[in-house]
Parts: structure tokens; sequence; C-alpha cells
């Protein structure tokens, strides 16, 4: 297949794939060097390679920057085309690309930082820290705005401050935002409906501002840029910010790609203005993983970022919703959490698997780039090869040999339970559960004869995390076992 796809390409198109193979960039730490050389892995990112090859070349694409990220490692990055196709600069992971929406992660992230210095709280009411902020509410008892809404899109806010216009590419300063707002109508009342609004983040971003005293550049460069060693990435970019890729428009067959313009997006920046590129943007991705106390380059502890990744606002279909700035998707039996970026010819793409510590960073300078499209790939044909690499070899505990005291079965009026050892652990089944086994509980011990309760994936249990303990007669025989709350008798 691939050879006779090779054998009918165009030249132009040949040509592309042929640059793009010679536009390769690894940034692989020794330590990550390791798991990207797996014969498996290793084979996998060469398929995916050849795909992502092929497919830029076949749509004509003008440039992709990619990179693979695995828990603290950049394990794969390279580029494809063109930065920039006049000057027949090629793109490279070093290549920075207008992120657009992607940048509502960075203020969201500034929000959860002063959340967590005690500076603001999450239900804290918009007006409260913006005393300007006022806006037309159809329902007369419509729920107060929040900052938890702003960040989870249901505060119903219009898409957009009054005055943005993508057709003619203008958008109001953020004196004018202000002066506007009075006359804008919010679409819903707050928390009934998921409503994107990148007004909404834009005032999360003056929230930023009016709690730290610093403007949102400043604040976002200082404390989530330069923590992280994001040096590459430009909160304030510029058409001539060096190293920028030139953005396109669509392919229209037998034409070449229109130019589109710079934009900025004046008062909407702090919901779509960076400009950033494959490897710092794995920098930030890599601290999704970390689940240390906040400090250094540990800019959010690890409690708040599994806050930020958890679900906030479910959609009906239970495939999909949004966490705290965080887009959330179910892809099969895996989680992932991510967000979309889109201004004029930049189209880009950032998920990842906090379960698997797997991300994928995807960026185009066209606006049919289609980021989504190589992200599913990457983690189709990379995720299960890098799942087994990583794998740990799972060994079988040793279970006390006390233990066998606790075996048989307990009763409490009309059900039974089971004591077993299974798998070297401590083991408690319903019997009568229409499936045992994810009925178990494990038994960790705390102390003579006490133990904790922990849960398998499918118990479901109220009591996860509470004390049982056995109860032994003069004879040392075991006679009961203890909850919180009951006993059981043992047959």
């Amino acid at each position: 297949m691939y050879v006779a796809f090779w054998q009918v390409r165009p030249l132009k198109q040949t040509a592309l794939l042929l640059f793009s193979l010679c536009a390769f960039s690894a940034v692989l730490p020794a330590d990550g060097r390791k798991v990207a050389d797996d014969p498996e892995v290793a084979s996998a990112l060469k398929v995916l390679d050849v795909w992502v090859a092929a497919t830029v070349a076949q749509r004509e694409q003008p440039g992709l920057s990619i990179g693979i990220v695995h828990d603290q490692h950049l394990i794969w990055s390279k580029g494809y085309g063109f930065a920039d196709l006049q000057r027949k600069v090629p793109a490279t992971p070093a290549t920075l690309y207008r992120i657009a929406s992607i940048s509502k992660l960075f203020t969201a992230t500034a929000v959860m930082q002063l959340k967590d210095s005690g500076k603001l709280r999450l239900d804290d009411s918009v007006s409260q820290h913006l005393p300007w902020f006022k806006i037309q509410n159809k329902a007369a008892e419509a729920p107060v705005i929040t900052i938890r809404h702003l960040l989870t899109h249901t505060s119903g806010l219009p898409r957009e401050a009054k005055g943005v216009n993508w057709s003619a590419l203008t958008f109001p300063k953020r004196e004018e935002m202000i002066q506007r707002l009075a006359e804008q109508e919010a679409a819903y009342p707050a928390e009934t409906e998921w409503k994107y609004s990148n007004l909404g983040v834009s005032l999360a971003g003056e929230i930023v501002a009016a709690v730290s005293g610093e403007s949102w550049p400043d604040y976002v460069a200082t404390h989530i840029l330069k923590p992280l060693g994001m040096q590459a990435t430009r909160v304030l970019p510029e058409p001539s910010t060096s190293g920028l890729a030139v953005g396109y428009g669509k392919r229209v067959p037998g034409a070449p790609r229109d130019v589109e313009p710079f934009v900025d997006i004046q008062a909407e920046r702090p919901a779509g203005n960076l400009a950033s590129n494959v490897e710092d943007l794995s920098r930030f991705i890599s601290l999704q993983f970390r689940d240390k106390p906040a400090g250094s380059d540990q800019i959010l502890s690890g409690r708040t970022l599994r806050q930020m990744h958890r679900i906030h606002w479910l959609r009906s279909d239970w495939k999909s919703g949004w966490g705290l700035g965080f887009s959330v998707r179910r892809v099969g039996e895996q989680v992932r959490a991510g967000h979309g970026g889109s201004l004029p010819g930049h189209r880009t793409k950032i998920e990842f698997a906090p379960a698997e510590k797997l991300g994928v960073i995807v960026l185009t300078n066209a606006n049919d780039g289609d980021p989504v499209r190589y992200v599913n790939q990457a983690f189709t044909l990379v995720g299960p090869a890098l799942a087994r690499a990583t794998a740990k070899a799972k060994t079988i505990p040793q279970p006390d040999p006390a233990w066998e005291k606790y075996v048989g079965t307990y009763s409490w009026k009309h059900s039974d339970v089971q004591v077993l050892i299974l798998n070297g652990e401590l083991t408690v089944i319903m019997p009568d559960a229409e499936n045992p086994w994810e009925s178990r509980l494990t038994l960790r011990p705390e102390g003579p004869d006490t133990f904790q309760m922990l849960s398998s994936p499918g118990s479901g249990t109220g009591a996860i995390g509470e004390t049982v303990r056995f109860e032994a007669a003069s004879d040392g025989r075991v006679t009961r076992l203890h909850t919180a709350n009951a006993y059981y008798l043992r047959k």
C-alpha cells in the first residue's frame, strides 16, 4: 500500500514529504529516551511518523508540529512542511504557533493559583472582584455568576464581548469591553446550559489582574511560564515575533493558500492570545502528571490539578464535559483532558490522559489544519505500545499466615459475606452479588485484628475507607466481624 501510494504521489507532495523527513527534531532527555527506544514504541512512532507525513502531504497542509509526552518527558517530536511557505522555513518542534484558546488553560491555572493562596474562592461572585461587572439577564431570579461558572462555561454569558466581529476581525479594547458590558444580555441563567464564552474567560483574566495586582500578561509570564521554563512562549506575540509561523487559509484546489492576517484580540486576550511551541507545551502537559505539593516548578499542587481535570459539567451523553478550564472527554475506557485553539491561520490541540500520563500536542498553521485528527491517531498508534512498555510487573503480595484465622463466612440477618485470601490479600466478597469478583473489598492491616476497607473498581459500597475489626472468643476462634455500624456473626 505504501509503495503504491508513494509511486502515484504528485511531485510537489513527494518533495514535501521528503522535506518533512529532514525536519525531524526529537527532544529526548536521557531517561526519557529509554521508553522511546523500546522496540514496540519505536515501531509505533515510525508508523505515526509515516502516517503524519503522508497525511500532511496528501492534504497539502503548509506545516504541522507534533509532540508526544510521557510523564515528565517529551519522548518524540517532529515538524512537517513549512512554517513559512514563501521563504521555505521548515516547521519544527520549536516553531511558534498562535495556540488560541489553549490560552484559556493558562488563565484557569492563574485563577487556581490565586484560589490556593487564599486570595479568592471559586464560588465568589464575579462582581465581588469586578465591581463594574453588570449584564442584563432575562431571568429575574438567575443565580449570581461566579468564578466557577466562568471556568466551566456555565455562566450563560454571550460567547463574545460586544464589538467582536470575527468577519471584520475587529475587537474591543479593555475599556470598551467594560463600557459595553451593561448593554449585553446573558443567553441563559447560570448553571442551566453549557455555553462556551470567550467573554467569560476574559473576565476571569480581569479577576486575575484585580486580585493579584499584576496585569494578566505579567502574571502569566511571571507565575506560570517562567517557573515552568516555557521560555519561548509569548503572552503578547506580535507579527514580527521571531519563529512565529505564518498562518494560512484553507486549501482551495488549484489556487495558492491565502495568508491570514495576524490578529490581536485585545480585551479577549486571556481567552486566546498566547503563542507557543511543542517543546514549551510539553512542559505544561508534564505538570499535569505531577502529584506534589505546590512549589518551584510545581506551580499547582497535584490535588488542585486533579480538581481541574475532574468533570464539573457533564453533557447528557455522559461522554464529555468540562472541568475547571479543561475540556474532558471519554474515548473508550480512556479519560482525556485538554483544549483546542482556533485563530485565523492557526488550528491547535493539546490532549492528555492523566491515568496513563500520556499527552499529545499538535500545532498547525492553516485554517483546515484539523489537529484533532492527528491527536486521535497518535493516541491510537502509540498509546497501547507505551502502556505495554511501561507496565510494571505485577507481584503478588505474600499474605500474613495469621490471616487464616479470619477466613470464613459471616452472616448479618439474611445476608452473608465471605472472607478469603485472594492474590495474597485478605478480601471480603458478597457471594450472592451478580459479579462477586467486582463486589470484593480488600482489607489493609491497621492494627491487631483491625483493617481498613479498600474498594475494587466495581464494588460501589459506601463503606470504603472505614474500619473493620475481627472479634475472637476466649479460645482464640474468630467469631465476629465488626463494621462501623453493624456486626456479622461467623457461621
